[in-house]
């Protein structure tokens, strides 16, 4: 049985009503309490329960940048409730890939139609190109050539089903973004690693998540990530030889390919145990302030000649990773695992970003983050401070 979450939590919600006064109050309590950690740009992260990792607006507002479906709900399905009152949740999560197609709203196909162009008061065909165009509603989600093969959603994910037929793994968390062109589904794989075992002891859930798309410019993937979409910040690194991620461009036979990703999974706890093994190397070894400033300077190089625009903005940088080191710091120790997470928090929630016209989400920041947490745009620049920092383990 599902449950939508904003009768669920009607109780919570009803806080929301309260003044900005009541509401800025309450944030600080949560502050104190450990709850919340206020950020350098005055907006929050949740620290405890399901959510943890959650970023609220400087209003207590949570960021999510999710689709809405057609009745008006979010376009996710979860198997935990989260911070953002959003979403079906079912308890527990569920086996059943038809129950997550449904909640999620990615229960959708699509199809192709004819591109045309308007000349001299008609509408002419534009030779080569055809729209990828959603079966329920008629929203156009991209521009693709001739030989392109759309993967359904259901035929995308259903492979995966066997997965948690087999395995006690569970779909955790589907949704939407941008209409409908970026879906995705998550299972929690059975288990979990442990970062520095007798001391840290940081738990990680393990996932995989499959991505498919319909905008014409991004393959099928299916990715191995410490990380639930939901809500949390990636840890995606590309670590001594192991799998991360397996990619199928739509063309001829691609549905057939995608069974192909079976190996990927069979990869996956190779991967977790090799990352979990060099986390804990990170956390193990002591970083001096120096060492830090030295890596910011390689994963961000600033040209000699940069312009006091430049220099500005590289400063900026410094002082906030600063803050997110300190602040990790306080929790792990002043080592390289503090400072891997100061970089991975920068990129998925400081650095900056220019939704274009082109993506369809200019002036929605919220989204166009979420979308570059999906599809892994700043991966290399985490692999390479990991890369870096594991250097400095041996020195």
């Amino acid at each position: 049985m599902s449950i939508d979450v904003n009768e669920a939590f009607a109780a919570g919600r009803e806080r929301q009503a309260i003044t900005a006064r009541d509401r800025q109050g309450e944030l600080r309590a949560g502050v104190e309490a450990g709850r919340l950690r206020r950020l350098p740009d005055g907006r929050y992260k949740v620290l405890t329960g399901f959510d943890a990792g959650e970023i609220l607006s400087a209003l207590g507002e949570p960021v999510h940048g999710l689709d809405e479906k057609a009745r008006g709900a979010v376009a996710l399905y979860s198997a935990v409730p989260a911070w953002h009152h959003l979403g079906q949740v079912v308890p527990g999560g569920t086996t059943d890939i038809d129950t997550v197609l449904s909640l999620a709203g990615i229960g959708f196909e699509v199809v192709t139609v004819p591109a045309f162009y308007l000349w001299d008061g008609r509408y002419l065909p534009h030779p080569g190109q055809r729209h990828t165009v959603r079966a329920d509603t008629g929203q156009a989600l991209g521009i693709v050539g001739p030989d392109y093969e759309v993967i359904q959603n259901r035929r995308s994910f259903e492979f995966l089903q066997e997965l948690v037929s087999d395995t006690d793994a569970v779909w955790e968390s589907a949704g939407s973004m941008r209409g409908g062109s970026k879906v995705f589904v998550a299972l929690r794989v059975p288990g979990h690693v442990v970062v520095d075992p007798g001391g840290l002891d940081d738990r990680i859930v393990p996932f995989i998540v499959a991505i498919n798309s319909h905008d014409g410019r991004s393959a099928y993937e299916v990715v191995a990530t410490p990380w639930r979409p939901v809500c949390a910040n990636t840890e995606r690194l590309a670590v001594q030889q192991a799998a991360t991620r397996w990619k199928v461009r739509h063309t001829r036979n691609a549905t057939e390919h995608i069974r192909e990703a079976r190996r990927t999974l069979r990869l996956t706890s190779h991967y977790y145990d090799t990352w979990a093994a060099e986390e804990t190397a990170l956390a193990r070894t002591n970083l001096a302030i120096d060492e830090f400033n030295t890596a910011i300077d390689e994963l961000w190089p600033l040209e000699e000649n940069a312009t006091a625009r430049q220099q500005r903005t590289a400063e900026q940088r410094r002082d906030r990773l600063h803050a997110l080191f300190g602040e990790e710091a306080s929790r792990s120790g002043r080592t390289a695992y503090a400072a891997e997470r100061a970089v991975t928090d920068y990129t998925d929630h400081f650095a900056a970003i220019r939704p274009s016209a082109a993506s369809g989400l200019k002036g929605n920041e919220p989204a166009a983050r979420g979308l570059r947490l999906l599809e892994g745009t700043d991966d290399a620049v985490k692999s390479h401070a990991h890369q870096r920092l594991m250097l400095m383990r041996r020195r």
